[in-house]
């Protein structure tokens, strides 16, 4: 098994910000992981931007880390943020899903890093939490 592609959502991106926040350790773990070759860690900038909103300095944190690819919003990502959004989806969880979704270049999807699966069930994303 090669290196894994794991995207973070919000509430991941929040938990690395904050050096205070209990999970803040599990999530770095990936980052460490990730700067050894080991996998490769994405970050959707429409669920950083909302999330930033409430925890200033998230969205200039995640992009300045070395190791994390900001996943941009392009018009593909936005079509599926509108169905998302018309089905009840969050701003800050409509990117993530859109990122962990099957897609040319990760034909498998890739991995959910978040606190809360729970709010990706039914989306067809494998989503995961750090302690698992």
């Amino acid at each position: 098994m090669g290196p894994i592609a794991v995207v973070l959502d919000h509430t991941t991106a929040a938990a690395l910000h904050d050096p205070k926040d209990p999970y803040n350790e599990a999530v770095a773990a990936f980052y460490v992981q990730a700067s050894g070759g080991l996998g490769t860690l994405y970050a959707p900038v429409l669920s950083l931007t909302v999330a930033d909103t409430e925890q200033t300095g998230l969205l200039a944190y995640i992009h300045g880390l070395r190791f994390i690819t900001i996943e941009p919003f392009d018009t593909q990502a936005a079509l599926t943020a509108a169905a998302l959004l018309h089905a009840g989806y969050s701003w800050t969880t409509v990117h993530a899903i859109h990122a962990a979704r099957p897609s040319a270049d990760f034909p498998a999807g890739r991995f959910l890093l978040t606190l809360t699966p729970e709010m990706y069930e039914g989306t067809g994303v494998q989503a995961v939490h750090p302690d698992q």
